[in-house]
């Protein structure tokens, strides 16, 4: 206001002089005073709103701010598609398509444990020992209503290449989805094998106990992972029923120098860049559930394998499974079973008698009853609400290495039964949270005298693996 008064005044002042400079006309002066008028003016409105002030029009802004913004440069560039008529250099990076219309959604779980064994076991090289056996981040992608996207990295151990690590990182499925309608939908990319119930559904906060079962891990190797591509969808027969199936091709497995012992099928498992043996495998899983809370499912592996160790020509290796899930009320009662043949399977040579098994068996049964005190509720209602709940399981297992004994005659050769038998106790504050105590017996009645599973199944030397004791377990979904 003081600009403007001070304005006024030099224009009262001007206005009455102006015959001492007639040579300029009284018409060019007022547009001179309304100029510097103008300038005033917009002199002082910058000062108060700063925020108005603009770059001349022939400058662009300076990126800032959101990455919405850092990518577009001009008007109407925010409309242009990402591709090679994109314009620009150092901020191509963020003209990618999801950071102006986001669609991902990131998660995962994590899992630590502890625990106290007479000595170690199939799961725990160590007798004593806390361990962080899990982070997995998961990125899921709505990218169209049709098109679907998910993934999994599994980091355990600690990850590789690391002086604190001896685990791996891998990613565990990379999945692109086609939705056609419910009864038939395409998937590709690198796929959870649908063998057994729980190679889908190995998530440690999903699980009441803390270690995998033995058939999971051994005939079936999970987590078990392919490349392949293939159908699945879910229809109603009934009202009632309903049926939910999954099959694909995938590239074959391909075997180690190990070859498929005693220690199972984990070191034949295929490659996700290239089919090494060009032969691909088959494999699909048919669940029907007649009824809500009941659900039987039968599954099966197929394909060509090379055997190790210089073995001309190739084997087949077909993997059978039974899975079941009884529920009513409180009570469950879940269970896998799954059956190896195994042909041409000579894990070195014939000279050296070292022969692998021709057959594989084994399953387990568990029993989960789910509870709450109602007098935890009303002494501590914040700790125990309504979405809490505990569970007490018990879980018979047994696993046999070499169904014909075959490794029984050679002298190198092994043969392992293992049976286990698990008693839990978990607490879930939350369905997505769950603090495990487990109790585990193990037997182990072989002839086994050469490398021993520990851990992801390294070796060992020669030492039994059928410490008893207890494991402690903390896991969360994020």
């Amino acid at each position: 206001m003081m600009m403007r008064s001070l304005l006024g005044a030099l224009s009262i002042i001007a206005l009455s002089v102006a015959p001492v400079f007639a040579e300029e006309s009284l018409e060019e002066r007022v547009k001179k005073l309304e100029e510097a008028l103008r300038k005033a003016q917009e002199h002082e409105s910058r000062e108060v709103h700063p925020e108005r002030s603009s770059p001349p029009a022939t400058e662009y802004p300076i990126p800032a701010g959101p990455m919405t913004d850092i990518r577009v440069e001009r008007k109407g560039e925010e409309k242009v598609p990402l591709g090679f008529g994109s314009t620009g250099s150092g901020k191509l990076i963020y003209a990618k398509p999801f950071l102006s219309m986001p669609k991902a959604t990131i998660g995962g779980y994590a899992d630590v444990m502890y625990n106290i064994l007479s000595r170690q076991n199939l799961d725990n090289p160590s007798r004593n020992s806390f361990g962080q056996q899990r982070l997995v981040p998961f990125i899921y992608g709505d990218i169209t209503d049709r098109v679907k996207f998910a993934a999994e990295i599994e980091i355990e151990r600690g990850g590789t290449n690391s002086p604190q690590g001896d685990g791996t990182i891998q990613v565990e499925f990379a999945q692109m989805d086609y939705l056609v309608n419910e009864t038939i939908n395409l998937r590709g990319g690198i796929l959870l094998m649908p063998v057994g119930k729980f190679n889908l559904l190995h998530d440690s906060p999903l699980n009441d106990l803390v270690d995998r079962p033995m058939v999971s891990r051994i005939i079936i190797p999970s987590t078990w992972f392919e490349a392949g591509a293939g159908i699945y969808g879910t229809f109603y027969p009934t009202t009632l029923s309903k049926v939910d199936y999954e099959v694909y091709a995938v590239n074959g497995m391909s075997q180690t120098a190990g070859g498929i012992t005693d220690l199972g099928v984990r070191s034949a498992r295929g490659s996700v860049s290239r089919d090494r043996d060009d032969n691909k495998a088959v494999v699909g899983r048919v669940a029907i559930s007649p009824m809500l809370g009941i659900e039987v499912a039968g599954s099966a592996y197929h394909g060509q394998y090379k055997p190790a160790g210089g073995v001309l020509g190739s084997g087949w290796l077909s993997i059978y499974a039974l899975d079941w899930t009884l529920q009513r009320g409180p009570f469950e009662l879940i269970g896998e079973a799954a059956l190896s043949r195994i042909s041409n399977n000579n894990a070195t040579t014939v000279a050296n008698r070292l022969i692998g098994p021709a057959g594989m068996f084994g399953y387990y049964v568990q029993g989960n009853y789910h509870f709450m005190p109602e007098l935890l509720r009303r002494l501590a209602p914040s700790h125990f609400s309504e979405a809490s709940t505990f569970t007490f399981t018990l879980r018979w297992e047994q696993v046999d290495t070499d169904t014909d004994n075959r490794t029984l005659a050679n002298t190198l050769g092994n043969q392992r039964e293992l049976d286990r038998l698990t008693v839990g106790l978990n607490f879930r504050p939350i369905e997505d949270t769950v603090f495990k105590v487990n109790w585990q017996y193990n037997t182990q009645n072989d002839n086994a005298r050469g490398l021993v599973p520990v851990g992801d199944f390294s070796t060992n030397g020669s030492a039994p693996m059928d410490g008893d004791g207890f494991l402690f377990q903390m896991a969360t979904y994020f």
